[in-house]
């Protein structure tokens, strides 16, 4: 599992066999079963996670017992509550697996470990953080101002492989509409 983090770290920073062996202590393996539930909702998140194989997703679920999702984390992608994890704060949203899920966890400290071990990495997490908030500033306005179709097709550009391995009912959910809304939308794009 460690072996694929590495692999991103190396795309993303100069990094020595001696740096990565100080990160994988700081990185814990494990393996999530479908559905299972790493945060949930009013805990303090104390980890990031780091998603080797599999799918995690973040979401939360309104009065009427109806599921929202945040975000998808797919292989290479970060995904916490890092607000939470920051302020100590109990969290707003769950994690879970949407499918059998191979991932990293990280103590909150990992990210001031880091540049310790490798000082090169500051600029990476705040790389991180920028597109993190850029992901989500974009998100928003998407979810205001786009068509349902237009959110749609996003998704499939920014997710390829998502659209065909998640339930569809998962990606309506993230774009904001129905179920049956998705199926019209994907018909109607089937025909152009």
């Amino acid at each position: 599992m460690f072996e694929v983090f590495a692999t991103y770290l190396k795309s993303k920073i100069e990094i020595s066999d001696p740096q990565l062996r100080e990160i994988e202590a700081l990185c814990k393996p494990h393996r999530a079963e479908k559905g299972e539930v790493l945060l949930k909702v009013n805990e303090i998140c104390k980890a990031v996670f780091f998603v080797t194989h599999g799918c995690l997703r973040s979401y939360v679920v309104d009065k009427k017992k109806r599921e929202h999702i945040i975000q998808f984390a797919p292989e290479n992608w970060w995904i916490s509550e890092r607000l939470s994890m920051m302020s100590k704060e109990p969290g707003m949203y769950f994690i879970d697996a949407v499918e059998d899920t191979d991932y990293l966890s990280m103590e909150e400290d990992f990210f001031q470990k880091l540049p310790e071990i490798v000082p090169a990495s500051k600029a990476m997490n705040d790389r991180l953080q920028l597109n993190s908030f850029r992901a989500f500033r974009k998100r928003l306005i998407s979810l205001l101002s786009d068509t349902a179709e237009d959110r749609y097709l996003n998704f499939i550009q920014t997710h390829p492989s998502l659209a065909l391995r998640i339930p569809q009912k998962m990606i309506a959910s993230y774009l904001g509409i129905t179920p049956e809304s998705l199926s019209r939308i994907r018909k109607s794009l089937s025909h152009q």
